[in-house]
């Protein structure tokens, strides 16, 4: 391995590895917050809160680099291993949720009946349905979180299935807009959750309209 590749995989795991610290900071924090004593409760909100800050900041590093008139690459490290993080902390906030409400009998998430099958139709069930479906993208984003998926799929491919993030960001916005109401949060959540969400489409939004103007203007 040469030298300036060691440096680049020495960067890259340093800045994992900080990312790493960053994620259990928040999600200790969310944690520490949620009312004892249900340890899995406690921790669906930590990875929850955790998965949705770093979602956020993985769709706010395009716009912002848009708006300083930086260049966006199609994947950049930094982007990529918030993302990575994100999209971690995401599948294992639905592994540990699947655990919480409803203990031993998880098909309830999904279907009020099974004999016959009836689906659950109710904010709860709604809620279930987005995280699943988030839940499987974020899935799939992972899995070409790489740089051999962007070579074998090429470039237009990969970012066609690249902006399937931003269908995880709406699923996930609905998957906690919905637990919010179930869950009747307290007010100091709902407010963080809210923030977080509108930061995020507002520098999109005004990252999309800047890069329009670019485009007219050239």
């Amino acid at each position: 391995m040469s030298p300036i590749v060691s440096r680049y995989w020495m960067r890259r795991a340093l800045r994992l590895l900080l990312l790493c610290v960053l994620a259990l900071l928040i999600c200790a924090t969310a944690y520490g917050l949620t009312p004892p004593p249900d340890f899995r409760h406690r921790l669906s909100m930590g990875t929850a809160y955790a998965a949705l800050c770093f979602l956020a900041a993985s769709l706010l590093l395009g716009p912002w680099n848009v708006l300083r008139r930086q260049p966006t690459p199609v994947s950049y490290d930094v982007r990529r291993d918030v993302g990575i993080i994100g999209g971690t902390l995401a599948l294992v906030h639905t592994g540990v949720g699947l655990t919480v409400h409803l203990r031993g009998r998880m098909w309830m998430y999904f279907f009020s009946k099974l004999h016959p099958v009836r689906a659950q139709a109710s904010a709860f069930g709604a809620a279930n349905y987005t995280g699943l479906i988030a839940a499987a993208l974020f899935a799939i984003l992972l899995a070409i979180s790489n740089d051999w998926s962007l070579r074998a799929l090429g470039t237009a491919r990969w970012k066609s299935i690249q902006r399937w993030s931003y269908a995880a960001f709406v699923l996930t916005l609905a998957h906690g807009i919905l637990f919010q109401y179930v869950e009747k949060r307290h007010l100091p959540w709902v407010a963080f959750f809210a923030a977080a969400a509108m930061a995020t489409i507002v520098v999109q939004c005004v990252g999309y309209l800047r890069r329009r103007r670019y485009a007219r203007s050239r």
